[in-house]
């Protein structure tokens, strides 16, 4: 904390970053101001709501950078939270992957649903939040206009053309004129030509009732009914046509909803809702949102944004080059009203859930600390391991943070140093394993290890941890009763109970670390004796994978049939003659 204070002393009055760390060294939170000595110092002094509370707990150091203007600074926060991820950043990005319509620029140009958006020449429209609704206008559009269907054309028709749905350019010939037009009439459906398509086929269906053409008028009568039904779903808005997207933001105790309403040619497709912590002032924080919104490719920037009057109107302009408004009148204020009350009323709504959620989670954490009597563990890997009578030994360790699984990092192992039914050999192993590795390529350390186990395995967990790693990470044991739950927790030199109320949520994280961890264990091992109990003779030839394998168990049937076989009758699998050789005579030899 000296360290820190010190650094406070001599930080400048100029805009830029700053990059909070914890104990590990490791980025948990950046941010912007434009001042940087009061905006870093802000979070040293005074009181603080229970987030900020929580992230300065944490902070053990931090390293700023200095930019020449407020815009500079902007930009470089969210390219650092991409770079680094942290933590306490996390939730302020939008990790959500709209699907968008698109006309590829082919010679025989498709209409496709696709998430990513490419520099490829294609048309693309969009983004359409609920994945139904761009379906079921692909839909439509695949039964007005036959546009190829196939990604690589096929030497005969399928089955799109003969429903009329398809011009068949793989055995046809489909002129550039035929392909531009059902573009352009396509892209103006898109782009709210819908009454000018609904006429012309109000006449088309007209006059194949006039020709007698029943058949004909009926199709086009129930595509019109498609249509109607496609459209409805979408509500008018605006009647400029201009495609919009509307940012309305709510926060309080901590926490902030921004609701974005994506308007494409006057109506509302979708909306997107998105809840998470802040710790500056509420404004910034919204700019940082939207400038990341924004920084994924899938989110094309629309025409015009509409933002509330806290957020810098110049600045969000100048950041990403589209021309932003605060409306103070009319249909636009009523739709940036409309997204500020949706928000306010989803985080009201969302509240108790996210309440819920800390006590058994973040809440939970500190408690346990509190009543082991260490730093909060924030981090904590669990260890257990698995075998039948001593057959293929597995372990397992699962990492839990701010209580809660982090799957990505759990891990698996094979014991490899260990014969027998010995838990405390391999607990030795794998302990070693984990951490030899950790220190060797500088990463995270946890704040607690939990071993499944008493006082035994607790105590080969510290002789690796403590005597020859010479750490200084809490170890602590979990023990079972007669029905195998959870029923004690025991920590120390020598191991003691740590008492905890079988009720409480500190006890409840430990219950599901517990499981989890055992859970994973056991699918680990379950899946390694599969693997042990349907080895064939196949397995030790010289040439033969798994792919060759499967390839001659489908063709022959079975090894005994295979055994039969002579090396002609492989070489017609396209099997080299040398591997053949060896299969025949590997085979056979097993048999004398």
């Amino acid at each position: 904390m000296s360290q820190i204070k010190e650094k406070l002393l001599i930080l400048p009055d100029q805009p830029g970053c700053y990059l909070m760390k914890d104990r590990q060294n490791t980025i948990i939170y950046v941010g912007k101001a434009k001042v940087l000595k009061n905006r870093v110092r802000s979070y040293f002094t005074g009181s603080h709501d229970g987030k900020t509370q929580r992230l300065v707990s944490e902070i053990a150091d931090f390293e700023y950078i200095v930019t020449s203007s407020n815009i500079e600074a902007l930009i470089l926060e969210m390219n650092l939270i991409k770079k680094h991820d942290p933590k306490y950043n996390v939730m302020l990005k939008d990790d959500k992957s709209y699907p968008y319509l698109k006309i590829t620029n082919e010679e025989h140009p498709r209409l496709i649903t696709t998430r990513q958006v490419k520099k490829d020449g294609g048309k693309y429209f969009g983004p359409y939040p609920n994945a139904g609704a761009a379906n079921e206008t692909k839909k439509l559009l695949d039964r007005l206009y036959p546009l190829r269907k196939c990604r690589t054309l096929p030497d005969k028709v399928c089955l799109y053309y003969h429903i009329g749905q398809c011009l068949a350019p793989c055995v046809s010939e489909v002129t550039k004129e035929q392909n531009q037009a059902m573009v352009q009439d396509i892209t103006k459906f898109l782009r709210s030509g819908h009454d000018e398509i609904k006429g012309q086929l109000t006449e088309k269906m007209m006059k194949a009732a006039e020709d007698m053409d029943f058949e004909r008028a009926k199709e086009i009568r129930d595509t019109l009914a498609h249509m109607d039904t496609v459209i409805e779903k979408q509500k008018m808005m605006i009647g400029d046509l201009v495609d919009r997207d509307v940012f309305g933001f709510a926060y309080d105790k901590g926490w902030m909803c921004v609701q974005v309403f994506f308007i494409r040619q006057g109506k509302l497709i979708e909306r997107d809702v998105s809840i998470f912590p802040f710790y500056k002032e509420a404004s910034e924080d919204l700019m940082t949102f939207i400038g990341q919104f924004y920084m994924k490719k899938e989110h094309i920037k629309p025409a015009e944004i509409l933002l509330p009057d806290e957020v810098d109107k110049d600045l969000m302009e100048q950041l990403l080059e589209v021309k932003t408004h605060h409306p103070k009148r009319g249909k636009k204020k009523e739709l940036l009203d409309l997204a500020n009350q949706n928000a306010a009323i989803a985080l009201k709504d969302k509240f108790s859930l996210i309440e819920r959620d800390e006590e058994r989670t973040i809440k939970a954490v500190d408690r346990l600390g509190e009543a082991m009597g260490i730093q909060t563990p924030y981090r904590i890997e669990a260890f257990d391991n698995s075998n039948i009578q001593g057959t293929d030994p597995v372990s397992a360790m699962v990492c839990f943070v701010d209580g809660k699984p982090s799957r990505k990092e759990y891990r698996k192992y094979k014991i490899k140093s260990v014969e027998g039914p010995d838990d405390y050999g391999s607990m030795r192993e794998v302990i070693r394993r984990r951490y030899v590795r950790l220190l060797k390529e500088s990463l995270p350390l946890p704040d607690l290890i939990v071993i499944d186990g008493g006082k035994g395995q607790i105590a080969v967990a510290q002789e690796i941890i403590v005597d020859e790693l010479g750490l200084s990470i809490p170890v602590c044991g979990l023990a079972k009763d007669e029905k195998h739950r959870t029923s004690q927790l025991l920590m120390g030199d020598p191991p003691a109970i740590v008492p905890l109320k079988r009720d409480s949520h500190e006890f409840y994280l430990l219950q599901r670390i517990q499981d989890e961890v055992h859970r994973f264990a056991i699918t680990f091992h379950r899946q390694t004796r599969s693997k042990t109990f349907f080895k064939s003779e196949l397995d030790d030839i010289p040439g033969v994978g798994e792919k060759r394998k499967r390839q001659l168990l489908k063709h022959f049937g079975s090894v005994k049939k295979l055994k039969e076989a002579s090396v002609d009758e492989l070489r017609k699998l396209s099997i080299p003659e040398k591997i053949a050789q060896t299969i025949v005579e590997t085979l056979n030899g097993n048999d004398k």
